[in-house]
C-alpha cells in the first residue's frame, strides 16, 4: 500500500521557507498600479471625478440630495428605536442570519413589513443592494431568461451578471418589448424592473408588465426602493398601488434606507420564494445580519408611517411643487411620479459646477453623470421630503434657478 511521504523536518541549520522568501524579496517598483494613473487622467478629462464629502452632524445645508423622503431619519421615535435596539441586542448582529445574526427583532420587522405591503413573507438583508443580488441570483439559473429594463438600478444589473442566466435588456418602460422577448423563450423566465426609476423619477407600467409576464408564466421582480413610503395607500408601495402585492408570481425588493430612514433591505413575496432564498441566496447566507440598531430604527419608522399615513401624500405634493417651480423658470425637469425630481444639465462638467454652486447657495442636490445615467445625459437630482416647509421649497427652487448654467 502506498504510504504518505515522510514530513520534511527543519533543523537549526536550515532556513525556513518564509525566511528564505523574505531574504530573496525584491523591492516593489509600484508599477502594478500604474494603470490607475491613466484611468484617473481620463476621468478628469471627461469631468467624471467623484469625491467623498463627509458631512457634519449639524450641516447648515438644506438637504435635497439624500433619500430621507418622509423625514424620518432624525425623527425622535426612529432614533430612539435604533438606540434601544442597540442597547438590548448589541452594536452588531454578531454573525450571519443563519448562525447568530437573526434576532426576534429581525423576525418582527419581517412580519410587520410583509403585512404592511401586502405580501405573504419577507426577508431582511444588510442592504437594498444585497437584497437585489439575493433575489435575482436565487430565482435564476443557467438557461433562465432574464428580461431587464434598460433603466434598471445597478444592483439589478449586477444581479444579472452574477446569475449566469441569459439576460436580454429591453427598452425603458416597454411592456411590448418584454412580451416579445418572452415570446421567443421556452422555460424559466424572470422580468426585472424598478418601480420608480432613480434617475428621472418616472414610474414603471407595472400592471402592463405583469400582464406581459403572465402570457408566458414568467415571474416579475420589482425593486420598490423608491415606491415604499411614497406610493400606494398610506405608502404601501408601487405594487400595492398597482394591485399586484401578494400575487403568486410577483416578488418585490426594497430598501429600508429611504422612506424608513434607516439601513438595510428586504425581499418580499410568496412564502415559498422567501424560504428558497434562505436556503440558496449567497448574499444572504454569507453576509452578516443587519445590525440591530438599523432593524429597530426601521421598525419604529414603519410603525410611525402606519400612524401617519398623510406623509406619502405630502412628499408627492412637495415633488410636484419643486417640478412646477423649476419648469416655470424655464428649466427642463421630468414630471415626477414619486419623490425624485430630475433636472437636465448641458454636460457632465456643467452638472458638477451646478451642484457645487447650489452647495455654495446653501442647497445640497444630487449630481448624476455617466456612467450612472443610462442615456448619457447628466442631471441634477432633487429628492422631495415630506417635512419641507413652503419656505424651504421656495429656497430650493430659487437656488437651482439662480445657479443654472447657460446651455
Amino acid at each position: 500500500m502506498p504510504q504518505d511521504p515522510a514530513p520534511t523536518l527543519l533543523h537549526d541549520t536550515q532556513t525556513a521557507p518564509a525566511e528564505s522568501a523574505a531574504a530573496a524579496r525584491r523591492p516593489s517598483s509600484g508599477a502594478a498600479f500604474d494603470w490607475i494613473d491613466a484611468a484617473r487622467t481620463e476621468r478628469r478629462r471627461a469631468g467624471l471625478v467623484r469625491t467623498l464629502r463627509p458631512r457634519p452632524a449639524d450641516s447648515p445645508l438644506l438637504d435635497l440630495a439624500g433619500n430621507d423622503y418622509l423625514g424620518l431619519a432624525r425623527h425622535p421615535e426612529v432614533t430612539r428605536g435604533a438606540a434601544e435596539a442597540a442597547e438590548r441586542w448589541g452594536a452588531g448582529a454578531t454573525g450571519s442570519r443563519l448562525v447568530t445574526g437573526s434576532t426576534e427583532l429581525h423576525a418582527q420587522l419581517e412580519c410587520e413589513l410583509a403585512a404592511f405591503t401586502g405580501f405573504e413573507a419577507a426577508l431582511v438583508l444588510s442592504s437594498g443592494y444585497t437584497a437585489n443580488l439575493a433575489a435575482v441570483t436565487a430565482l435564476t439559473a443557467p438557461g433562465t431568461l432574464v428580461v431587464s429594463d434598460a433603466g434598471n438600478h445597478a444592483s439589478l444589473i449586477d444581479g444579472c451578471r452574477l446569475s449566469r442566466a441569459r439576460t436580454e435588456v429591453v427598452p425603458h418602460a416597454a411592456p411590448a418589448a418584454v412580451r416579445a422577448a418572452l415570446a421567443g423563450h421556452d422555460g424559466r423566465a424572470l422580468a426585472l424592473t424598478d418601480s420608480v426609476f432613480s434617475v428621472d423619477g418616472d414610474a414603471a407600467p407595472l400592471a402592463a408588465l405583469a400582464d406581459a409576464c403572465r402570457t408566458r408564466d414568467a415571474a416579475l421582480l420589482v425593486d420598490d426602493a423608491h415606491g415604499l413610503g411614497v406610493l400606494g395607500d398610506g405608502g404601501r408601495g408601487a405594487l400595492a398601488a398597482a394591485g399586484l402585492a401578494g400575487d403568486a408570481d410577483v416578488v418585490a425588493t426594497m430598501t429600508l434606507s429611504k422612506s424608513l430612514g434607516s439601513q438595510g433591505g428586504a425581499v418580499l413575496g410568496p412564502a415559498r420564494v422567501i424560504e428558497h432564498l434562505v436556503n440558496t441566496a449567497r448574499s444572504f447566507i454569507f453576509d452578516t445580519g443587519l445590525a440591530p440598531a438599523a432593524v429597530g430604527g426601521a421598525l419604529a419608522a414603519l410603525r410611525l408611517l402606519r400612524r401617519e399615513p398623510h406623509r406619502p401624500a405630502r412628499v408627492r405634493q412637495v415633488a410636484g411643487e419643486l417640478h412646477a417651480g423649476l419648469t416655470a423658470a424655464g428649466l427642463t425637469a421630468v414630471r415626477p411620479d414619486a419623490a425624485v425630481v430630475s433636472v437636465r444639465a448641458p454636460s457632465p462638467e456643467a452638472a458638477v459646477r451646478w451642484a457645487a454652486d447650489c452647495r455654495a447657495a446653501g442647497l445640497a442636490v444630487g449630481c448624476f453623470r455617466p456612467p450612472s445615467v443610462p442615456d448619457g445625459i447628466s442631471r441634477l437630482r432633487l429628492t422631495a421630503r415630506a417635512d419641507l416647509t413652503d419656505a424651504q421649497i421656495a429656497m430650493a427652487v430659487g437656488a437651482v434657478v439662480a445657479t443654472a448654467p447657460v446651455a
